[in-house]
């Protein structure tokens, strides 16, 4: 058994995969400065990333994130803290506030003049930061250290850049100093600080756990006094993203506990729901009744039920569709009429859908019979209207799977089977397949 754990612990030996300590230091060193060509990547980096949330789209933002040379000065930060190093330690701080004001200003100028201003959901994502977030970061941060003090570094780099999200927040911070959304602001940027001390924490605690041998030997005092700083920056982050952590689940659960509640306690005989609304913030589930009238003790005996949900501080708002009409006025009844609509046509597509999909296979019942007929070697065939899509045109036609035990060799006989199915289906759109 012991011998059978040392196999398993050897595994986890990084020693002979371990980067020469001076070569792991100049590495970090070169990703620390901002200027020149770096700076020139993170503005046309910021460009995509505010281009991406614009559009909504991920594989943009994507792009962006894996051009990004931001983590730079963040795992320089916290391998200097690492290794006792002050004076890189001063360039990390400095590269990253600069960074962060060239990416905070490109982004704004670029919302500024764009012509599309609506928050889509990558903007909303980024503006609600929680303790789920941190481990990202902080996971993330282990793994990129832990790739670049070692010779192996595979694609572990760019997988962190995308994981842990330094550009979007940015953008998305931008993008509320445009449009004067300060709550988008504030939101983005927590987050942003969220990665960014998560990710020099994991690179400091990373670096301390290889043994990376100091550059400048700690003065005691001087490291008691790093060590309570860090704490108090690690404390300072971590409590509020705890927090809004704690409320995203709380909201989560009462949301599954409301669908629940309306899935399983609002059927009634002679009624049924015309629409429902969950407010999980204000505490209200809002429910349109059409049909006969609900009684005053049916909808007591629903608002008790409340509470087997776990939804007791949730106020319950009960509308009778139908009945009500004529108290609540002419705004109900054009939106009752309205939801009676929609249903309607949502029936009809699907009547329509059912009656293509049963005339179809009567039509394919109906051509197999006749082929058999003519050609008794004939085992199956499928008739369906299909859609041919070009960059220059769409296309509608009729395709044939006709299958044989042993197929008709000769090309007369294909043509003929050809003219005669064009002939059945009144139409020369017909792409048979044998």
């Amino acid at each position: 058994m012991l011998m059978f754990l040392k196999r398993i612990l050897v595994r986890f030996r990084l020693k002979k995969e371990q980067e020469d300590f001076n070569t792991v230091s100049a590495n970090i060193e070169s990703g620390v400065s901002f200027r020149g060509t770096n700076l020139w990547i993170l503005m046309f980096a910021i460009f995509i990333a505010s281009l991406g949330l614009n559009v909504n789209s991920t594989a943009v933002i994507i792009g962006a994130m894996l051009i990004s040379p931001l983590m730079g000065p963040i795992m320089g930060m916290g391998y200097s803290l690492a290794v006792n190093d002050l004076s890189m330690l001063k360039r990390s701080w400095s590269s990253y506030i600069y960074a962060t004001g060239v990416s905070l200003f490109t982004s704004t100028i670029y919302f500024t003049i764009s012509p599309l201003n609506d928050a889509h959901s990558e903007i909303l994502a980024r503006t609600s930061p929680n303790i789920y977030d941190v481990l990202i970061a902080f996971f993330g941060g282990l793994a990129g250290m832990m790739a670049t003090t070692s010779r192996l570094k595979g694609n572990v780099l760019p997988g962190v850049a995308i994981a842990t999200a330094l550009m979007p927040p940015l953008c998305t911070a931008g993008y509320g100093i445009a449009t004067l959304e300060m709550s988008y602001f504030f939101g983005a940027i927590y987050l942003f600080l969220i990665n960014s001390v998560f990710i020099a924490l994991a690179s400091l605690i990373t670096a301390r756990f290889l043994k990376i041998p100091y550059k400048h030997l700690p003065h005691a005092g001087a490291e008691k006094k790093a060590r309570r700083v860090i704490i108090a920056i690690t404390l300072i982050t971590v409590l509020p993203s705890i927090y809004f952590g704690y409320d995203m689940i709380l909201q989560n659960r009462q949301l599954k506990q409301a669908t629940d509640f309306v899935k399983y306690e609002t059927v009634f005989p002679n009624d049924f729901l015309l629409r429902h609304e969950i407010d999980t913030d204000k505490k209200k589930i809002s429910l349109t009744f059409g049909g006969s009238q609900l009684t005053d003790d049916e909808i007591s005996e629903l608002k008790a039920k409340l509470e087997r949900y776990s939804l007791k501080e949730f106020d319950l708002e009960v509308r009778q569709g139908f009945t009500s009409l004529q108290s609540n006025g002419v705004a109900q009844m054009s939106q009752l009429a309205l939801t009676i609509s929609e249903k309607d046509r949502e029936l009809e597509f699907l009547r329509s859908r059912i009656d293509s999909m049963t005339s179809h296979e009567g039509m394919s019942s109906q051509i197999y019979r006749e082929l058999k007929a003519q050609y008794p070697e004939v085992a199956a065939v499928s008739i369906h209207r299909a859609v041919a899509v070009s960059d220059t045109s769409d296309s509608v036609f009729w395709m044939a799977v006709i299958d044989f035990q042993e197929g008709p060799q000769d090309s007369i006989a294909r043509q003929r089977i050809n003219n005669w199915l064009k002939a059945r289906l009144d139409t020369d759109s017909v792409r048979v397949i044998y």
